[in-house]
């Protein structure tokens, strides 16, 4: 979709960010070019120039010189210009990172739970937030961005198992946290904000189309189209965990027998290896228990062959990415196992893109995904129509306030 600005005073928020957002998605530009694609003259483009240069949120980077005259100035976000704090919820404990605008991390802290309760999370949360902060304490804060895991509000699947959350349902994790901070809260589930960490940070950005495969606690997926995540009427798209792959397999929690994610997950893996010795620990399995990573790797790879095919028929994509909770070196030996991939419509003839990719982010991918929340979420054309026709209240407006240009290179 086109990004069309106003050259109504009144909408000057959304004019910024329809700036910021076409200098994120363009950069290097030059003003000309940011004037014609939004709708907006040269001169109201230039005024907002200025006063993101002086928030130190955009830089001028000079073209190499390729003739007489000055070369022109580019314009490109400056990735210390401002930070979210991303926060991951898992069942097995709660993530933070602090992310720049480049996607870069900052710092990270795990904090591990034996009991992922409300009443004991949202104490942590306020910890990891207070952490993540003290890291740039001058830095400009953009927002908060929490990824749960999912599916949402399906009583069957979302509550009940070693996959999910016990004792969340309800809990308006949103508005808890936008109660204790005046920092902007954006919330998704963990699948759609791996798979947008992804698109604009990761392998994601080569493609324009992408299946994103999450192995976490449990395991899910999204589908990237176009650029844009698929989140589904409910939020719930991509929970090919729950696929009842295996017929007549291992009970669910969900109620069926043979989901995939009792195969192919950081929980499967887990449990073979507990039944085996209890102190196991899937960071050291390769090593201390390579014999039980064997036997599982044999028994998941033709489960997750099949899913594979059933994703590349279901969504085309150029690629599927896979990554998680897992080591590269994991999850490797799991893709090299599925090897040889079963037919599909990914077997066209020219075909230049592998069709299974591991993801360059590791475990921190749906920490910057997290973030990544609440940086477009921030940075978004529609989050400034809020404080459209109300400049009174700019000191609010995440986007104007923080370090000017002075203190960020300081």
């Amino acid at each position: 979709m086109a990004l069309r600005g106003t050259n109504q005073e009144f909408g000057r928020p959304y004019n910024r960010r329809i700036v910021l957002e076409t200098i994120r998605l363009e950069a290097p530009i030059a003003r000309g070019d940011i004037a014609r694609q939004v709708g907006l003259t040269v001169q109201t483009v230039s005024t907002i120039i200025r006063e993101l240069e002086l928030q130190g949120f955009v830089m001028g980077v000079r073209e190499a010189p390729k003739g007489r005259g000055l070369p022109r100035t580019n314009l490109t976000l400056n990735p210390e210009g401002g930070f979210a704090i991303g926060l991951h919820v898992t069942p097995i404990g709660v993530s933070a990172a602090l992310v720049n605008l480049a996607g870069k991390i900052v710092g990270t802290r795990h904090h591990p739970m034996a009991r992922v309760s409300p009443e004991a999370t949202f104490p942590v949360f306020q910890a990891l937030i207070a952490e993540m902060q003290a890291l740039r304490p001058k830095g400009r804060m953009l927002g908060i961005g929490v990824a749960m895991p999912g599916p949402s509000d399906v009583d069957s699947m979302s509550f009940v198992g070693p996959t999910t959350l016990e004792g969340w349902k309800g809990v308006p994790v949103r508005d808890r946290l936008a109660e204790a901070h005046v920092l902007p809260v954006f919330a998704g589930a963990e699948l759609g904000a791996v798979a947008l960490g992804e698109r604009l940070y990761g392998v994601g950005r080569e493609f324009r189309s992408f299946y994103y495969i999450y192995f976490g606690v449990g395991l899910g997926g999204a589908a990237v189209q176009d650029g844009t995540v698929q989140r589904g009427a409910h939020g719930n798209a991509g929970e090919i965990g729950h696929l009842p792959l295996v017929p007549g397999g291992d009970p669910c929690p969900c109620g069926n027998r043979g989901c995939l994610e009792r195969y192919v997950s950081r929980d499967a893996l887990d449990r073979r290896l507990k039944a085996v010795d209890p102190n196991a620990t899937i960071e050291t399995a390769l090593t201390d228990h390579a014999g039980v990573v064997d036997a599982w790797i044999d028994e998941a790879a033709p489960v997750l062959r099949s899913a594979i095919a059933t994703i590349e028929n279901l969504y085309d994509p150029e690629t599927i990415v896979i990554g998680g909770l897992a080591s590269d070196a994991l999850l490797e030996r799991l893709l090299a196992a599925t090897e040889p991939l079963m037919h599909s419509v990914a077997e066209r003839s020219g075909r230049t893109t592998p069709r299974l990719t591991l993801s360059s982010d590791g475990q921190d991918a749906v920490l910057r995904g997290a973030a990544a929340l609440a940086i477009s979420g921030a940075l978004s054309p529609r989050f400034g129509l809020l404080f459209a026709g109300e400049e009174e209240r700019a000191e609010r407006d995440p986007i104007m306030t923080g370090p000017s240009r002075k203190e960020v290179a300081a």
